[in-house]
């Protein structure tokens, strides 16, 4: 049975509200920091960034909502994800030319894909009926294999979460088999509204992907506050090739880092995840306080130290071993411009003296209010 539309904000309006409040307050998003960050040396260095205008054309797209971005070092290709729901134009990926140098960053929007059903066509908007995706994140297969994607669905149609694999055409190879713990099912069970597979990691020999929920299902805790943690945001391995779950492991995100200072709320919430080596990852929160600003903090996390919780229905305290997160970075620390809603985290080409880099993208959720911004890092972690 479908189930009822719930009255309550979706995150990307509170996004937009957000950043309409910060906009209107003296000090503006960019400057007025959030609390101090967690202890430890950062583990990235600053690069470079960039902005792209606001609502650049290309091929008869409007450029933003990017959401995942990736790049393939075998191929120099590089891809970014579109979180239009097809509301503007039809849900699509883009092909980007990065130039990224020990002191530069440049970002060149090259081509829109048009992501396609398995009948060829383009996902319809909402009102039209038909299944409604919400696109989020993106990894690239090796050797021009194609994309995993996921879509975090849409709740008032009842339309699931969704792990997909497309051709680097848009065109449906097929989806991958979802737990229904992580479907839309009864109130008060199952993902949240809007709040569902926000990341995703490859694992380096390509044989599984991870989905990262962002925050707690229903019946395993709440959502962050300011001065409380959230319950156990769950992340699910895939096999590649069966397109099956075999295994899945919990992470507790941080507290809203501090409390908003205008109406408008605030959250906080897994926006990425990036796999370092086999078993460790590399997880971005995101968070936001009205009239304060973004709040981006990247942890990392082993995920043989935490238990397996696929067979597990309901997370309760005692009964799993959530995985350590370990601090990499605060992004406020390291000289950005200003930060936004980053989302995408992906790694970029090695530097010179062999380090990784690591790149990052905002979605402006089409607003005016935000940016649509790239930034590269070096990275100074373990490896």
């Amino acid at each position: 049975m479908p189930l009822p539309s719930v009255p309550t904000l979706s995150r990307r309006t509170l996004l937009r509200g957000a950043a309409a409040a910060c906009a209107l307050a003296a000090t503006g998003c960019a400057t007025r920091a959030p609390s101090p960050p967690p202890q430890g040396l950062s583990q990235l260095r600053l690069l470079g960034e960039k902005i792209l205008p606001h609502g650049l054309q290309v091929a008869g797209t409007t450029v933003g909502g990017l959401s995942g971005i990736d790049h393939d070092p075998a191929t120099g290709l590089w891809v970014a994800m579109c979180d239009d729901r097809s509301e503007l134009q039809p849900a699509r990926f883009y092909t980007l030319r990065v130039d990224l140098r020990p002191a530069g960053l440049d970002v060149e929007v090259l081509d829109a894909i048009t992501l396609r059903q398995a009948t060829g066509t383009p996902f319809p908007k909402r009102q039209l009926g038909g299944e409604v995706v919400d696109p989020e994140s993106i990894r690239l297969l090796p050797g021009r294999r194609g994309i995993l994607w996921t879509s975090e669905g849409d709740y008032p149609a009842n339309q699931s979460p969704t792990l997909r694999e497309s051709r680097l055409d848009g065109s449906l190879v097929r989806n991958f088999e979802v737990p229904a713990m992580l479907q839309f099912g009864r109130p008060g069970s199952g993902p949240r509204a809007n709040l569902t597979f926000e990341g995703l990691a490859l694992s380096p020999d390509a044989r599984t992907a991870w989905v990262g929920m962002e925050a707690a299902l229903h019946q395993d805790g709440p959502e962050p506050a300011v001065g409380r943690p959230g319950g156990p945001c769950r992340f699910t391995a895939f096999d590649v090739a069966s397109g099956r779950a075999v295994r899945q492991v919990a992470y507790i995100p941080d507290p809203i880092p501090q409390a908003p200072a205008l109406p408008g709320g605030g959250d906080n919430g897994v926006s990425e995840i990036l796999m370092i080596d086999a078993d460790r990852m590399l997880v971005l929160e995101r968070a936001y306080m009205a009239g304060v600003g973004m709040s981006l903090r990247i942890y990392e996390i082993d995920t043989r130290e935490g238990s397996d919780t696929l067979a597990m229905p309901r997370l309760q305290e005692g009964a799993y071993r959530a995985c350590g997160k370990r601090f990499v970075a605060d992004l406020s620390q390291l000289g950005l411009s200003r930060l936004d809603n980053t989302e995408g985290m992906c790694w970029g080409p090695r530097l010179p003296g062999g380090r990784r880099s690591l790149v990052v993208v905002s979605d402006d959720n089409f607003s005016s209010k935000q940016v649509t911004q790239f930034a590269a890092f070096e990275y100074l972690g373990q490896e």
